[in-house]
């Protein structure tokens, strides 16, 4: 029974990890700067942040002329007809009705067929006669026995190159506004990104420096008990001690081991969440440097100055403020559905026709058109309205947010200030009662040591000594949890110089 503690005490220090050159020792500076370049989150707004913009600039093309390239190839299974003259003429029979019909077509054609004449003399370009329709039976075919004349070729060929263009559309132009206050708010929800990894990052680092306080304290206790349990042994070797003493001396070794084993576990644990939240491999030998002691001498803060701070910088308050602004220019873009749109349209084709696949032979033919399309909106059947009055009631949700958003941040505004406070007191408090613990302890000792008081006195005093080292550290450390939890909701940028 007596080899049990100091066996454990023995595999315990051979269980601590050594330092090593490979360890990376941060400070809270370091710690930020890196979490700031590898978190995941961060790099997920900064990437939202990129496709946003891509996003718009895509919108900003719609100004720009769409211009695409046609193609086109039609096959005439059976050709169309068309008639002229009455319905009388179409009810003669006979070959003379047809014959009269050809004579017709031909009197109607001779000032056409005679303009044209004259175009070709003065271009110099030899002119093919024009050939009347023959009657059926005449070895022609080009009209048929009811006085149709068949249009068209069999084969048509067309490639051609359009572009289009909106000239006044205030719809479109009101929503690239609308993109623009996109990119702002995904810029904003990257700032909120960033500020919630600060105050992760500061809490996960204060969080080990509390974790290595704790394993101090529990440390001290722990030497401490070893000493008393070699001084009873001394003793009670000599028959200075009592045998119940000597069992106090060993439960008190045999119960600081398991604390000690919890803090030293406790320190790994924030470590790797730590570097969870910095985004580094997990095993990557990562310590930090400095004190809880070393932020105790910051511990003031002006508390009417906080109840007095403005929420301008807040995150949230400015992502609704942007959601805002964009509803009220969606409100704006509904309404300008009212309004006329004119566009542009031109085309450039060429054009082929012919009987015979051969395409050597194909005469390409060019045709150009430029089209202006004018838009009245005139009826929707109430579907503007309606989208307006939507968008209206959906303004009015959000500022009933924002009003209940700014109330709640107010109210994490006082509990901030209120532990920062409780914290202030407490650890001036503790600060006090460490000294009179820690002399309250040397006394104790020395009295049982000289065999003036007893092991229980020693323990009880050293009891009171560890509970007032725990909760200076613990007022510490909830003091600069709070303010990082102040400055995240008051806006304050790491990045930035104030």
């Amino acid at each position: 029974m007596l080899l049990v503690p100091s066996a454990a005490w023995a595999q315990f220090m051979g269980e601590e990890r050594p330092a090593t050159d490979s360890t990376i020792v941060l400070s809270l500076d370091d710690a930020l700067k890196i979490a700031l370049s590898e978190n995941t989150s961060v790099k997920v707004a900064d990437m939202e942040i990129q496709r946003m913009k891509y996003a718009q600039k895509g919108s900003y093309g719609q100004l720009f002329p769409q211009i695409n390239a046609t193609g086109a190839y039609n096959y005439a299974i059976k050709k169309q007809k068309v008639y002229f003259g009455s319905d009388s003429d179409d009810s003669s029979s006979g070959s003379s009705s047809s014959g009269g019909m050809a004579a017709m077509y031909a009197s109607m054609l001779e000032p056409i067929m005679y303009y044209i004449q004259q175009l070709y003399t003065v271009t110099g370009t030899p002119f093919v006669p024009y050939v009347a329709p023959t009657t059926p039976g005449s070895g022609g075919s080009s009209s048929s026995g009811d006085g149709a004349i068949e249009m068209g070729r069999t084969h048509q060929v067309t490639l051609g190159l359009s572009a289009s263009m909106p000239v006044v559309n205030f719809q479109l132009w009101q929503s690239l506004r609308i993109t623009g206050d996109q990119v702002e708010l995904a810029v904003e929800q990257a700032r909120e990104s960033r500020l919630g990894t600060v105050a992760s990052v500061k809490q996960a680092y204060f969080a080990v420096l509390m974790a290595k306080a704790s394993y101090d304290v529990y440390n001290a206790v722990y030497e401490n008990a070893v000493q008393n349990y070699k001084l009873t042994e001394t003793r009670y070797k000599a028959a200075r001690a009592s045998e119940l003493e000597m069992a106090r001396a060993q439960s008190s070794l045999a119960a600081a081991i398991p604390n000690l084993y919890n803090a030293e576990n406790a320190i790994y644990l924030s470590l790797w969440q730590l570097k969870a939240v910095m985004g580094v491999d997990l095993d990557r030998a990562v310590d930090v440097q400095g004190t809880l002691e070393d932020y105790a001498q910051h511990m003031f803060y002006d508390l009417n100055e906080g109840e007095e701070a403005s929420l301008d910088r807040n995150s949230q308050l400015r992502q609704l403020a942007s959601q805002a602004e964009m509803l009220a220019k969606q409100i704006r873009m509904q309404q300008y559905a009212y309004l006329p749109s004119l566009s542009m349209q031109i085309s450039y084709n060429y054009y082929t026709q012919s009987d015979k696949f051969n395409l050597s032979q194909w005469k390409w033919l060019p045709s150009s058109t430029l089209v202006f399309s004018l838009s009245i909106p005139i009826f929707s059947g109430g579907q503007r309205y309606h989208a307006i009055k939507q968008t209206r009631v959906q303004a009015d949700e959000l500022a009933l947010q924002r009003e209940n958003a700014e109330r709640q941040l107010r109210i994490g505004i006082r509990q901030s200030l209120s532990t920062m406070d409780t914290s202030m007191k407490t650890y001036d408090a503790a600060k006090e009662a460490l000294k009179s613990a820690e002399k309250a302890y040397d006394i104790a000792s020395k009295s049982y040591q000289v065999g003036k008081s007893t092991l229980t006195d020693l323990n009880n005093t050293e009891l009171t000594l560890t509970q007032t080292r725990l909760q200076v550290a613990q007022a510490v450390y909830n003091f600069v949890v709070a303010k990082a939890g102040l400055e995240q909701t008051l806006g304050y940028d790491f990045t930035e110089e104030k």
